[in-house]
């Protein structure tokens, strides 16, 4: 049985995700073909998908190549970014008594805990579970400007190409729980702390990834000034 576009697209994201597509490698369709048993027709809509998930790219006469991976002052800028969006949301979730979120939390919690308890590798999962878990908070503020300019970023699938921070994902769900727990209990002060630590958490594990001895550079927190200040010609 030929696989559909939709399973090229996964297959293909997967490989992408875990670098058996290594960062900046061309993507021949061709060859995609015959690996995958299909036309070269899903294969390109496939890419197609995956170019507006910014996983890869298409340049005239070159066809598509896989995007590089994030440097580190790009996985900062993007953490900086999340700090200034996700607690605030936190807090607007555990505010909001009528259309608060927590079922919806606790019922993705506890899915993916029983992945975690099935599989040893679990990167793929663990992918799925963080988009959908801070989506939904996300979705509970009913900002579409937010939200739009959230998912133009495709956190998600651009900082787990570094390498598995938590490859079990037990570090992630117990953060995730913190938050979960103070969403259900209506406190909006302990949603915002504990989204806070788990976004700062989860930059300190990736940027391990770029560590030459020094160790990275710390976030700003949301509200702090400018520490990228430019030199005075520049302004």
């Amino acid at each position: 049985m030929k696989l559909s576009t939709g399973e090229v697209y996964e297959e293909l994201r997967a490989q992408i995700l875990e670098n058996r597509i290594p960062p900046g490698t061309r993507v021949n369709i061709d060859a995609v073909s015959r690996q995958l048993g299909v036309s070269p027709t899903p294969v390109r809509e496939a890419l197609h998908r995956l170019q507006g998930d910014n996983l890869v790219v298409a340049t005239s006469g070159r066809g598509y190549s896989t995007t590089p991976l994030l440097d580190l002052e790009a996985l900062r800028d993007l953490f900086e970014f999340r700090l200034l969006v996700e607690p605030w949301a936190a807090r607007s979730a555990a505010v909001d008594r009528l259309e608060n979120p927590a079922r919806r939390l606790e019922r993705e919690l506890e899915g993916f805990r029983e992945q975690t308890e099935s599989k040893a590798d679990i990167r793929q999962e663990l992918v799925s579970h963080d988009t959908r878990f801070h989506d939904l908070i996300l979705s509970a503020t009913h900002n579409k400007v937010v939200g739009n300019a959230y998912s133009q970023t495709h956190c998600h699938l651009h900082i787990f190409r570094l390498y598995p921070a938590d490859i079990g994902g037990a570090i992630t769900l117990e953060e995730h729980r913190q938050v979960w727990q103070a969403i259900r209990d209506c406190d909006p002060g302990r949603a915002e702390e504990a989204m806070q630590q788990h976004l700062t958490s989860a930059y300190m594990r990736f940027a391990k990834a770029f560590e030459d001895g020094a160790g990275p550079q710390e976030l700003r927190p949301a509200g702090s000034a400018l520490t990228h200040v430019p030199p005075s010609g520049d302004r």
